[in-house]
C-alpha cells in the first residue's frame, strides 16, 4: 500500500503523543548533529554536506516513509562508497550518483520489491558491513592520533603504510581528546540516558581544547567555517560517459540505502509492535536520495542507532522525524558557525565508537562456525570491501550466494527411479498408499519421481538420473507431486525428454502434477509437444494410459491406492485432468 505511515499514524494524532514526538525528536536531532558532520568529513567531503542530507534526506523519509519512527539521514554505511565517488569523479559524481540510486530506489518500491531486499543472503551483510566498520575506523586513525601527514589514501593497504611512516608525528594533546570522548560515550548512558552520550562528549571535549588552548586540529582549520545557511539546489554537469561510470557506485548505494533502511524498519518495529511498509520506504528512499544531492547533500538512508534513540525517547510517529531535521535546521542556522571549533579528533572518536557498534565483530566471529560455504562468503565480501571495491565485493558476495543457493537447490532435489528394478528408493516405503509399491506397474513402464523444486539448478541432477535407464521403455511416467514449483530450465529439460523419448519410441507422461507447475506448464510450449491427454492429476490415470498405450488390460486398483489430486485447479481442456479429479 502506497501510503505514508504520517497520513495514518495522523488521523489519530493528540496533543500528548505531539509532546512526547516533540522530546524524542530534538533528542535525536542533537544525536544526529555530531554523527552527520563526522560521515560527512570522514566521506571526504565539507562537514555542512552531512547537515543538509541529515535536514533534507530526514525530513523527506519522516514524510513520506513507511515507518512509524525511522529516522533518515547519512550513515556510516556509505562512507567507503562516497569517498571513492568524490576522490574519482569529483562533486558532480557525488551529485549523479545517488540522483541515479534515488531513481532506483523509487522503481523498486514501485515493482514491490520491498520483501526481496529482506532475502539478501546474511554473510553478504555481515561481510561489507564488517568491511565497511574496518575502513571507517582505519580512515579515522590519522585524526584519532593527530597525526601531521597529508591526504589519507584511499587504499587500505596504502592508508597503513602511510601512518606507519607518519607514526612519529603523533600528537598528545589529539590523543588525549579522543581518549576523553571515547570514555564520556561509554559511561555516560550509566549517569543519563536521556541527554545522547556523543553530544555531550562533543560539548565537553570542545570547550576542554579551548580553555586548555590544546594545539589540535579543528574543523574551521582544515574546512573554514561552516555555511548557517541551506544551500540553493544546483543540478549537475550531466554528460553520458559521466552516467555510464557511475551506473555501478550508483547501484551499490541503491542496494545499501535498502537494505540498511528495511532492516532499521523491523528492528523498529520490533520495538514498538507495528509493521512498516516496505515498498512505501523504498520511494520514500529514493526521493530523499533524488532531492538531497541538489542541496549539497551525500547519500542517506535509515540510520538504526538513530531510529533507536528516537523509540527510546518516546517517538511512534514520523512527526518525531519531522521534528529532528527541524532541530538541526535551527542548529545549523543559528549555531552553524561555533560547529568550526570541535576537534576533528573529537569526532575521530565518535566515529570509533561507531565503527566498532557496526562491526557486529561477535556476529562475524559466530558466522565463522556457520557451513564452510557461507564461510566462504562472508570472507570473501569482508576482504573484496577492505581491499579491492565495495561495488566488487557485493557484486561477488551476491553471485558466490547466488551458485551456493544453486547447489543447494540442486542437492535437496533428488530424482529417483521408483520401478521395480531400484527398490532402494528413498521415499518409497510399504506404508506409504500412494507409493508405486502399491501399484502394478507393467514391464515396459518406467517411473521417475522429482521431489524438491524443479530449478535449473536441479537439472543437471534429472539428467544424470535419465541416464541410469540401461534400456529404452515404451512409457515413462514423471511423477512430481513433490515438486511445488519449476522454472524455465525445468520445462526446457522436460522438452528435451519429449523429443528425445519420442525419437526412441518413448511416450512420456506427466503425473501428480500441482498448480505452479500445471499453469508454467500450460503457458509454455512443453504443453504443446508432451499433448494435454499426456499430462495427468494422479498416477493411476497415468499407468491406465500406459496399459492402453500398450495394449493390455485394465488392472483393478486396490482400495488402499486411493487416487491423489496434486492440484486444487485442474487445466481447462484438459479431459485428463477433468478425469482426476
Amino acid at each position: 500500500m502506497y501510503v505514508p505511515k504520517l497520513l495514518t499514524t495522523l488521523q489519530s494524532y493528540d496533543r500528548r503523543q505531539f509532546t512526547a514526538d516533540l522530546t524524542a525528536g530534538v533528542i535525536v536531532g542533537i544525536v544526529a548533529l555530531p554523527l552527520a558532520i563526522a560521515f560527512a568529513i570522514a566521506s571526504g567531503v565539507a562537514p555542512e554536506r552531512g547537515l543538509y542530507t541529515a535536514i533534507v534526506a530526514g525530513f523527506i523519509i519522516s514524510v513520506l516513509g513507511g515507518s512509524r519512527v525511522q529516522i533518515g539521514g547519512p550513515t556510516g554505511a556509505f562512507v567507503v562508497i562516497v569517498y571513492g565517488i568524490v576522490q574519482k569523479f569529483g562533486i558532480d559524481g557525488l551529485i549523479v550518483a545517488p540522483l541515479m540510486a534515488g531513481v532506483i530506489l523509487v522503481i523498486m518500491g514501485a515493482v514491490r520489491l520491498g520483501s526481496v531486499i529482506k532475502f539478501i543472503p546474511h554473510p553478504v551483510v555481515i561481510g561489507f558491513t564488517s568491511g565497511i566498520a574496518v575502513i571507517i575506523f582505519s580512515s579515522e586513525v590519522k585524526d584519532l592520533l593527530g597525526l601531521r601527514m597529508g591526504a589519507v589514501p584511499a587504499g587500505f593497504v596504502e592508508k597503513w603504510s602511510a601512518i606507519v611512516q607518519h607514526i612519529e608525528s603523533v600528537n598528545p594533546d589529539a590523543i588525549g581528546l579522543s581518549v576523553l570522548t571515547i570514555l564520556i560515550i561509554l559511561v555516560w548512558p550509566r549517569v543519563e540516558r536521556r541527554i545522547p552520550g556523543p553530544f555531550i562528549a562533543l560539548l565537553v571535549a570542545t570547550v576542554a581544547a579551548q580553555l586548555l588552548h590544546l594545539d589540535v586540529e579543528t574543523i574551521g582549520s582544515r574546512f573554514g567555517g561552516i555555511s548557517a545557511a541551506l544551500p540553493h539546489p544546483v543540478l549537475p554537469h550531466l554528460s553520458v560517459e559521466l552516467v555510464r561510470s557511475l551506473v555501478a557506485p550508483a547501484f551499490t548505494i541503491a542496494i545499501l540505502g535498502a537494505v540498511e533502511s528495511l532492516l532499521s524498519a523491523v528492528v523498529a518495529d520490533g520495538m514498538i509492535g507495528s509493521r512498516h511498509r516496505s515498498n512505501m520506504e523504498l520511494i520514500a528512499q529514493g526521493v530523499a536520495n533524488i532531492v538531497s544531492p541538489l542541496f549539497g547533500g551525500i547519500p542517506a538512508t535509515g540510520a538504526i542507532a538513530r531510529t533507536a534513540t528516537n523509540v527510546k525517547s518516546g517517538g511512534r510517529t514520523p512527526v518525531a522525524g519531522v521534528v529532528h531535521a527541524l532541530t538541526l535546521l535551527l542548529i545549523t542556522l543559528f549555531f552553524g558557525r561555533w560547529a568550526a571549533l570541535i576537534p576533528l579528533s573529537v569526532l575521530a572518536g565518535i566515529l570509533v565508537i561507531v565503527a566498532y557498534n557496526m562491526s557486529e565483530w561477535r556476529t562475524f566471529v559466530a558466522e565463522l562456525r556457520a557451513p564452510k560455504s557461507d564461510v566462504a562468503v562472508l570472507l570473501a565480501t569482508f576482504l573484496l570491501t577492505v581491499l579491492v571495491d565495495l561495488t566488487v565485493a557485493i557484486s561477488v558476495g551476491m553471485v558466490s550466494a547466488s551458485f551456493l543457493f544453486m547447489r543447494r537447490m540442486a542437492e535437496v532435489t533428488n530424482v529417483s527411479v521408483v520401478t521395480r528394478e531400484l527398490h532402494d528408493a528413498p521415499d518409497e516405503y510399504v506404508g506409504d498408499p500412494n507409493g508405486v509399491r502399491q501399484r502394478t506397474v507393467p514391464d515396459q513402464v518406467e517411473v521417475f519421481e522429482v521431489n524438491g523444486p524443479f530449478f535449473f539448478g536441479a537439472a543437471e541432477t534429472f539428467r544424470d538420473t535419465l541416464s541410469q535407464i540401461g534400456r529404452h521403455p515404451k512409457v515413462l511416467i514423471v511423477r512430481l507431486r513433490h515438486v511445488p514449483a519449476i522454472d524455465s530450465t525445468g520445462l526446457h529439460v522436460l522438452k528435451e525428454l519429449v523429443h528425445r523419448a519420442r525419437h526412441e519410441g518413448t511416450l512420456v507422461l506427466l503425473a501428480d502434477v500441482h498448480t505452479q507447475p500445471l499453469v508454467a506448464i500450460s503457458r509454455s510450449a512443453l504443453l504443446d509437444d508432451i499433448g494435454e491427454d499426456n499430462l495427468f492429476g494422479n498416477l493411476d490415470d497415468a499407468l491406465d494410459r500406459a496399459r492402453h498405450h500398450l495394449g493390455l488390460p485394465m488392472v483393478q486398483r486396490p482400495a488402499s491406492a486411493v487416487p491423489t489430486v496434486a492440484r486444487e485447479t485442474p487445466m481447462p481442456g484438459s479431459a485428463a485432468l477433468k478425469r482426476s479429479t
